[in-house]
C-alpha cells in the first residue's frame, strides 16, 4: 500500500483515492475486495479520463505485484493470462510456444485486462478488437468470491468490455493461432482523392496518419502477413526513411519498417516493446463509426482542419471488424476508428473535442471508453444499444455498486453523476 499521489500515465488525472493497494497474492486480493466499500483497478494507467477513479473513500487497486501468470495450452491454442500482465510480456511467452495473437494494439506496454475492458483494438478489416479473442473471464466479485464467465454463458457479451464494473479481473483466457511473420511497409503522402476503403483494406493491418496541417494523409503504414499476398499499392510513394507517427519524434522507437519480416509481436504494434513511453505528454480521444461512413467522416473532419491542426500531434485512421461485446465500440458493425493524439493542454483540447463530436454527429460515432470525450450520457444509450442489458448484469454481479464510480454511473443511468 502507498499513500503517495497517483496519476494516470499522461498525468492529466490525479486520483483522489487515499490509498493505492498492490496485493501480492490472490488471497490478499480477495480479502481486500471483500473488506472495501468501493474498488477500482488502475491497470497500466493508459486511460485519459476518470474511468479508474474510485473516489476519496474508495481504494485504487494495482494487480502489478500479483504472480504474472501466463499459461499456454499448445494443443488447445489458448493462453490463460493474469490480470496484471501486459501485452509485451504475454507476446514473448506465446511466441516462444510457436503461437500468436491475431491482433495487437499500437502500444505493447498496456495491460491485457485493462485493454479489453475499455474496448481497445488494433487494425484490420478482418481483425476484431482485442476483446474478440477472449473466451473466458475470471473475476473476484464484491464479497471476494471468484466467478468465471465463458463464451457459452448468455451473459458473456457484457463480461469482457465491462469498464471494470463487474469485479476485479484476475485472469483471462484468450484464443491463439499459429505464429506468423509480418512485414511493415510505410508510404508517404496520400491524397484525399485516394479510394479510402481500398486503402484501408490493402493489408492485414493498415494505419493512416495525418496532422491536419494539409489535406490528405501524411503517412500510410501497411502491415502484411508474410503468408498472405504482397499488396499492390499505387496510391502513395514508399517512404525513403524510417518514420514516427508523430512528426519530430525519434523513429528508432518504432517497430522495424522497409518490409523487413519479423515475428508478429515485433511488427503489429507501432512501437518497440523495449521502448518505454515515459513522458505521457499528450491527451487522446477516439471515435468509432460504421465503416461505410469512413469517407464522409473524413470529409467532415477535413472541413474543420484549421481547428484540429493547432492541437493535434497526430491522428490515426484504422479499421476493426464487428464483434459481439455489448459495450465494444465495434459491437455489431464493421468499424472505422479515428484516433486523435492531442497536445497536453486540456483547456485547449476540450473545445476541439466538442467540435469533433459535432462534426461526427451524423455518423453514429461511439467514443472509446478510455479516452477524452464529452458525449452526453443520454446519447451513449443510443449509441450502445445493449447498455440496458449491461446494467442488469452489473446489478446481478455487483448489487451494492462496489465497482461502480461516477464515470460508470453516468454510463449506466444516462444521467450526469
Amino acid at each position: 500500500m502507498t499513500d503517495t499521489t497517483v496519476t494516470n500515465w499522461a498525468g492529466n488525472i490525479t486520483y483522489t483515492a487515499k490509498e493505492l493497494h498492490r496485493p501480492h497474492s490472490p488471497g490478499a486480493l480477495r480479502a481486500l475486495v471483500a473488506g472495501s466499500a468501493r474498488v477500482r483497478v488502475l491497470g497500466s494507467g493508459h486511460s485519459f479520463n476518470e474511468i479508474a477513479e474510485p473516489g476519496p473513500e474508495g481504494v485504487l487497486l494495482s494487480l502489478a505485484d500479483l504472480p504474472a501468470e501466463i499459461d499456454v495450452d499448445r494443443a488447445a491454442r489458448t493462453v490463460r493470462v493474469g490480470g496484471g500482465v501486459r501485452y509485451a510480456e504475454l507476446a514473448r511467452v506465446v511466441h516462444a510456444h510457436g503461437l500468436a495473437l491475431a491482433n495487437m494494439a499500437s502500444l505493447p506496454h498496456i495491460s491485457v485486462a485493462g485493454s479489453v475492458a475499455t474496448g481497445t483494438h488494433g487494425s484490420g478489416v478482418t481483425n476484431g478488437s482485442l476483446a474478440s479473442v477472449v473466451r473466458e473471464v475470471e473475476l473476484v466479485t464484491a464479497d471476494g468470491t471468484a466467478v468465471t464467465l465463458t463464451r457459452d454463458d448468455e451473459r458473456f457479451g457484457g463480461a469482457v468490455t465491462s469498464l471494470g464494473a463487474l469485479g476485479v479481473v484476475t485472469a483471462l483466457t484468450l484464443d491463439l493461432e499459429e505464429a506468423y511473420e509480418v512485414e511493415q511497409h510505410v508510404f508517404g503522402e496520400l491524397p484525399l482523392t485516394a479510394p479510402l476503403d481500398e486503402v484501408l483494406s490493402a493489408a492485414y493491418s493498415v494505419s493512416l496518419f495525418t496532422d491536419w496541417r494539409a489535406p490528405g494523409f501524411r503517412q500510410v503504414w501497411l502491415k502484411r502477413r508474410t503468408d498472405r499476398p504482397l499488396p499492390d499499392f499505387p496510391h502513395a510513394a514508399p517512404a525513403t526513411e524510417k518514420t514516427h507517427p508523430v512528426p519530430g519524434m525519434p523513429a528508432e522507437n518504432c517497430t522495424e519498417q522497409f518490409g523487413v519480416p519479423g515475428p508478429w509481436h515485433e511488427r503489429l504494434p507501432h512501437f518497440r516493446a523495449e521502448f518505454t513511453p515515459s513522458s505521457g505528454a499528450e491527451l487522446q480521444s477516439e471515435y468509432l463509426m460504421p465503416r461505410e461512413h469512413a469517407l464522409d467522416a473524413l470529409r467532415a473532419l477535413d472541413a474543420i482542419r484549421d481547428v484540429l491542426a493547432p492541437v493535434t500531434q497526430t491522428c490515426e485512421w484504422r479499421t476493426v471488424a464487428a464483434d459481439a461485446q455489448w459495450l465494444s465500440p465495434a459491437y455489431g458493425r464493421d468499424t472505422v476508428a479515428v484516433h486523435f493524439t492531442w497536445v497536453e493542454d486540456t483547456a485547449a483540447v476540450l473545445p476541439v473535442v466538442r467540435r469533433v463530436e459535432e462534426a461526427l454527429d451524423g455518423f453514429a460515432a461511439r467514443p472509446h471508453w478510455g479516452k477524452v470525450f464529452t458525449t452526453a450520457p443520454a446519447r451513449l444509450r443510443e449509441l450502445y444499444p445493449r447498455l440496458g442489458d449491461f446494467g442488469a448484469l452489473v446489478r446481478e454481479l455487483d448489487p451494492a455498486g462496489k465497482f461502480t464510480n461516477a464515470f460508470v454511473s453516468e454510463v449506466l443511468t444516462g444521467r450526469p453523476a
